[in-house]
């Protein structure tokens, strides 16, 4: 299938390069020029990925992706010239799956939107069969399991609500119980792409797993920060 990414960026400039490369790809191409337009194409119309800049006219890029994520949960890439850690954390809190800093190279722009696609992909969340994985199967510790088969988690046998990239995080953890992954390693495998500067980016998306799938997350019983070194699920009986 064709997939339709939105371009939100009030500079047509940027809009227009980005919709080369993105046509290039094959992808189905829509733009906005500001945070309004852009939630008001997610409802009309099926979008598999939305690039949306931060700092915008009529709406900001924040106030928007919080509007966006009522309507959907595909991938958002937030575009921006600020780089600092409030401003990347701030856009990943509020439902962000990636922060990309201008000026960005065509090649990590295309690599980023494509391993989002397929984290999405995975989940069935775009049209058409999710795409298959060698780890397929039923992991659990203690009071939480995720089948990865029925792609579903429950803590207690409550089923937990996860993106798929949170989902995808806690599946490279569970399927390596009590190994330790690194935050670039996690990035590396989780959004398929090179991983740089990430700690922020991964430890906010920590923070929300931990806030749904732990009964107190400043105590966490599974996911557990290794300090110094990362990450890991831990195996209970």
């Amino acid at each position: 299938m064709r997939h339709t990414v939105l371009i939100c960026d009030d500079d047509e400039d940027i809009r227009a390069a980005i919709q080369i490369y993105l046509s290039q790809e094959g992808y189905e191409v829509v733009c906005a020029s500001d945070g309004a337009e852009a939630v008001a194409m997610v409802d009309r119309q099926p979008i598999h990925l939305i690039l949306l800049d931060v700092m915008m006219p009529v709406m900001d890029g924040i106030t928007a992706a919080v509007r966006i994520r009522h309507i959907t949960n595909a991938p958002i890439l937030f575009l921006s010239a600020k780089a600092e850690d409030a401003d990347r954390i701030l856009g990943l809190t509020i439902g962000g799956d990636d922060y990309i800093t201008k000026p960005f190279k065509p090649a990590e722009l295309m690599a980023r939107v494509k391993a989002a696609l397929r984290r999405y992909a995975r989940l069935g969340g775009v049209d058409g069969p999710p795409q298959q994985f060698e780890l397929q199967g039923v992991y659990a510790t203690g009071g939480l399991t995720l089948d990865d088969t029925l792609k579903r988690v429950e803590l207690d046998g409550e089923e937990v609500t996860l993106t798929a990239l949170e989902y995808n995080i806690l599946h490279l953890l569970m399927s390596n119980m009590d190994r330790i992954f690194s935050s670039a390693q996690v990035y590396e495998a989780v959004w398929g792409v090179p991983a740089f500067d990430v700690a922020k980016t991964v430890s906010v998306h920590m923070r929300h797993i931990r806030q749904k799938i732990e009964i107190d997350p400043k105590q966490p019983q599974y996911l557990k920060v290794v300090y110094g070194l990362g990450y890991k699920v831990v195996k209970q009986s």
